[in-house]
């Protein structure tokens, strides 16, 4: 084996030892994925009527495999739901311009190979804990919100009814 034919075996070792130790972390501070029974498209409807029965609103989709689908290309179902209110927003604002880049927060409901689809989210204690300038008003605003999206997660997945 010669020399380069040896460190282009090495560089593609190194890199699949890389990949895999990247696949195995652990997921991020107040990441939660929750297993359904629910289809789809039946647990994208309840994430949707759980975050109206809150108070919240859906303020954003995004769907890789709706793009994909507009490609001619299939792939797993995917969506991305960002929920929020001005009311909060103005408030995060107050605290931490910075922290602005993290809304809308996000919901993420995976299609299953079994047909279930799964429900992942970040709670907002989590994905506002490294803005430190927003200082007390933002930690109190995330613990908040923190009780809403637990909420908007049991009604969807169905380990709570449904609010009216």
């Amino acid at each position: 084996m010669t020399a380069l034919r040896r460190s282009f075996t090495g560089l593609l070792a190194a890199m699949a030892i890389l990949a895999m130790v990247q696949g195995a972390r652990a997921a991020p501070e107040g990441f939660a994925t929750i297993t359904t029974q629910h289809d789809f498209k039946t647990l994208i409807g309840r994430v949707e009527a759980a975050v109206k029965a809150n108070g919240l609103f859906v303020v954003t989709r995004a769907s890789a495999s709706k793009g994909a689908a507009s490609r001619g290309l299939t792939i797993p179902g995917n969506m991305v739901l960002g929920v929020y209110r001005n009311d909060f927003a103005v408030r995060m604002l107050e605290a931490s311009i910075a922290a602005g880049i993290e809304a809308p927060i996000r919901f993420y409901v995976t299609a299953n190979a079994d047909g279930s689809a799964s429900l992942a989210y970040r709670a907002p204690s989590a994905v506002f804990a490294p803005y430190e300038d927003g200082g007390e008003a933002l930690a109190a605003l995330a613990v908040e919100l923190d009780e809403i999206f637990a909420a908007i997660a049991a009604e969807a997945v169905g380990t709570v009814p449904v609010s009216p």
